[in-house]
């Protein structure tokens, strides 16, 4: 089962769960959970406020909506985001996904609470013959993959 859920931070915040656009969209929009100032030549973490719950075998796929970098000179600063399963209800940030957005403009950009900025589109993924990563557990919230228990 796939399921958006709105984290505890925000759970007065009227955060809207997100939805395809047209029944042919491949992605669920996802908006910022705040206002926020990215400054010119600068990254800056977009809160959400939402966490995503996977089946084990599916991965979040997450990529900057196409009208992001020709309106507004923003693009995503790892390319595209990947949020695994084991990111819902972490330790360190509950499993809120966040989207790093560069400001590659020449002013300072504001994005408004709710602005549509990214999509996520559901992925299944496969493993490899001797994949040994069985009973290996994440630690962390955002960029954890290196604090890991094995």
């Amino acid at each position: 089962m796939r399921k958006f859920e709105v984290v505890a931070r925000y759970k007065d915040a009227k955060i809207e769960i997100p939805a395809r656009a047209t029944t042919q969209s491949a992605g669920y929009d996802l908006a910022s959970a705040t206002d926020i100032i990215i400054p010119k030549n600068e990254v800056k973490l977009i809160p959400t406020g939402l966490k995503v719950k996977i089946p084990s075998n599916e991965a979040l796929f997450v990529f900057a909506r196409s009208s992001l970098a020709l309106k507004k000179h923003l693009m995503m600063s790892n390319g595209v985001g990947v949020v695994d399963a084991d990111y819902y209800n972490n330790p360190n940030n509950e499993g809120e996904i966040f989207i790093p957005l560069y400001n590659f403009s020449s002013k300072d950009i504001e994005i408004k609470k709710g602005e549509r900025i990214a999509q996520g589109i559901f992925l299944s993924y496969q493993r490899t013959d001797g994949d040994d990563s069985d009973g290996i557990v994440r630690l962390g919230g955002f960029g954890s993959s290196d604090n890991l228990l094995k």
